[in-house]
């Protein structure tokens, strides 16, 4: 009776963990420097959030309104009153507005390069969207001010003239596209080219062998995505989407270019104004006194705090639908 053994099955923890406490010296020195790293990295998250904390504080106690639902930002003279509930439902909305336009866009435009477009299409195509991914934000900013802004005129009359019944494109007043749906366009131009980057990846580690399983059995090519690409690849487009909200965020001269900030909650999206938390910070961090800077770095500890849940909520997300993601396998 033959015997077969597997030299390619994973060994068993206790193994690796005595392998790598008698190995080479070179391996003790990687594994040092790995642990290091982390635990540096851990570190540092936690000396900004004790930093941020502790200036927050500061502010807080000379607050005389209530932090999270005063409409007003003004820490100076012998009663400051300051609040985030404009900065955090502008950033909030603004992130929304850019998340609904530039996920599926860029999902179609990274099964175009992986699967359809021809190899000599592709290549230059993946290139253009890796270069547009490392454009600065001022120049963003920049083309969004002087070309975005005029021309979103015509499409907001449209958008007032057909769906100004829900509301939200109710234009009320009058003024040019400095609004949050003008600074959600641009996020979500910006973020565009990440999330197809980082999804084009994904998608071409699909194993070969599930498609060409799914072609054999008489699948259409759309059929072979629907079956075989997107459940694999949907743990990573979860990842890539979240890079993209990260940066949506924080986006800070891009925002500062194109918004005329006010501190007036509305949800007529066309209407001028609004705020976010970024581009208030950069707005006024200059001529802001001590109080005011500590003013602003709680507002940027609630950024912070934002951006984490946000990312453990993505991590969650994916864990659970781990099964769909060879790497994660």
């Amino acid at each position: 009776m033959a015997i077969t053994t597997d030299n390619h099955a994973p060994a068993p923890p206790d193994a690796r963990r005595q392998a790598t406490s008698t190995g080479r010296a070179g391996d003790k020195v990687f594994l040092g420097l790995s642990r290091g790293s982390g635990i540096l990295l851990l570190v540092i998250m936690a000396s900004i959030a004790v930093f941020l904390s502790y200036r927050a504080s500061l502010a807080l106690a000379e607050n005389e309104g209530n932090f999270f639902t005063t409409f007003d930002w003004n820490p100076v003279g012998d009663r400051p009153v300051f609040g985030i509930a404009v900065l955090l439902f502008g950033t909030v909305v603004s992130s929304i507005i850019a998340m609904v336009i530039a996920v599926p866009i860029a999902v179609g435009i990274a099964l175009f390069i992986s699967h359809y477009a021809p190899r000599r299409l592709a290549a230059p195509l993946a290139y253009v969207v890796d270069l547009l991914a490392a454009v600065p934000s001022i120049i963003y900013g920049i083309w969004g001010a002087l070309f975005l802004v005029p021309y979103l005129e015509g499409l907001n009359s449209w958008l007032d003239e057909f769906f100004g019944w829900t509301y939200l494109f109710d234009k009320t007043e009058v003024g040019v596209a400095r609004s949050l749906f003008t600074v959600g366009i641009l996020l979500a131009i910006m973020i565009l080219p990440i999330v197809t980057s980082v999804s084009r990846e994904v998608f071409l580690q699909v194993p070969r062998m599930n498609e060409e399983a799914a072609l054999a059995l008489g699948a259409t090519r759309w059929e072979v995505i629907r079956l075989s690409v997107l459940p694999f690849g949907r743990s990573g487009v979860i990842s890539a989407s979240m890079l993209g909200l990260g940066r949506a965020l924080g986006e800070t001269m891009a925002v500062a270019t194109v918004l005329s900030p006010s501190f007036v909650i509305s949800l007529h999206l066309l209407d001028p104004g609004g705020g976010t938390f970024a581009q208030n910070i950069a707005a006024k961090f200059d001529e802001a006194d001590q109080l005011g800077r500590d003013a602003l770095i709680a507002s940027g500890l609630v950024l912070f705090v934002l951006t984490l849940l946000v990312n453990g909520a993505a991590r969650l997300i994916i864990a659970r639908r781990k099964e769909y993601s060879g790497a994660n396998a």
